[in-house]
């Protein structure tokens, strides 16, 4: 009958039926989960237990875990509660309600290790992952750039002059002004404790080439990362989520041709360009604090730097610009492509392009610095 949930307890010989009527859906959910918690504590008290739901009258997904989870309870070593009676309605629901897996109990013991070798077992696979998703974006980037090479009326200069402005030109002002800043506080601190030993003029050494080999091009590519290469993740982030990109593969076009190929180009463009504009503006920088702190005059710093450095300091900054776009540009793409139909995805995602673009950009900054210092440069 229709009403209200029901749980009888009969015996049978040495056996037990718990007979349930009523309507077992979610709207009864503080009755069905006492009768069946009460139910739950007859587990191992009689070696045969049935669970009869034939004068069931209602039943939804809500009733029907509950009467597997009271399976289960009751299932005791070799002898298994069974249900009976069950209409031929209600019998798939039960069944896909019992393929579903109890959640595993956590297992102690011994010395503690299975979390911390799962959680870094986790985080092996998830850096392959990454590798795997990095080569297999240089193999589509390249691919698009070969197709140009062939056919350069496809290659979209628009697109990747409005890109170029937004990655070069608007960020020149905080480009300049951060490494400014990096070059005033390098030599104020190199003239502090140069001064001790008497050699303040040394200074100009230390900052040419730290500037020009290392710091410049280094600083430069983290704000990028950060600047542009969290926003091209979030704008491809946007457009995957709300099925643009779909919506281009659909008519024919390649979202590698589209929409990654600019920016790639733009990013190609403009890391050259700012690293030079960063280099200057922390020399000039480090000259003023030079001259204003140190007492090294405008002339003698010239001269001092002209003495301290080669053509070769420049051009390692400038071969490093280039190859550290083009890892930023790639995790970004990566990480936007990535992102599932939430906002919280496109968060973590974005996250994790600042984050890996940073970390992959020292990365190869350390591989150039041991490649340079083998072939003498």
């Amino acid at each position: 009958m229709d009403g209200n949930p029901t749980l009888e307890q009969i015996a049978r010989g040495n056996g037990l039926a718990l007979c349930a009527a009523g309507s077992w859906t979610a709207p009864f959910a503080p009755v069905l989960e006492r009768i069946v918690a009460e139910a739950e504590a007859l587990s191992g008290t009689r070696p045969n237990i049935s669970i009869d739901v034939s004068a069931v009258a209602k039943l939804d997904t809500f009733g029907a875990w509950l009467i597997e989870r009271l399976r289960r309870s009751l299932t005791q070593g070799d002898a298994e509660a069974t249900i009976a009676g069950l209409s031929a309605n209600y019998s798939s629901l039960v069944d896909e309600v019992r393929r579903v897996k109890d959640p595993e109990p956590a297992q102690g013991g011994g010395l503690g290790l299975r979390a911390p070798v799962e959680r870094l077992g986790r985080s092996v696979a998830g850096f392959v992952d990454t590798i795997v998703g990095l080569v297999a974006m240089a193999g589509a980037v390249m691919a698009a750039m070969l197709r140009v090479l062939l056919h350069p009326g496809s290659f979209r200069l628009t697109s990747t002059i409005h890109h170029l402005e937004q990655v070069c030109w608007r960020a020149v002002p905080i480009v300049m002004l951060i490494t400014f800043l990096i070059g005033c506080i390098v030599a104020q601190q190199g003239i502090f404790h140069f001064r001790k030993f008497g050699a303040d003029v040394f200074v100009v050494d230390m900052l040419g080439v730290l500037v020009l080999r290392e710091l410049g091009v280094l600083l430069v590519a983290i704000m990028v990362a950060g600047r542009s290469g969290s926003a091209y993740t979030a704008e491809l982030g946007s457009m995957k989520m709300r099925e643009e990109i779909d919506a281009l593969r659909t008519m024919g076009f390649d979202p590698i041709d589209v929409l990654i190929m600019p920016r790639m180009m733009a990013l190609v463009l403009a890391m050259p360009i700012l690293t030079f504009l960063g280099v200057v503006a922390a020399l000039y920088g480090g000259g003023l604090v030079a001259w204003l702190y140190g007492g090294v005059d405008p002339d003698a710093f010239l001269l001092r730097l002209r003495d301290a450095i080669s053509i070769d300091h420049f051009t390692v900054g400038m071969i490093k610009a280039p190859v550290m776009a083009i890892v930023i540009g790639i995790v970004a793409c990566v990480e936007g492509l990535a992102v599932e139909g939430s906002a919280e995805s496109l968060g973590r995602h974005t996250t994790a392009s600042v984050v890996k673009g940073i970390f992959f950009v020292i990365v190869m900054d350390g591989v150039f610095a041991i490649f340079f210092a083998s072939i003498g440069m």
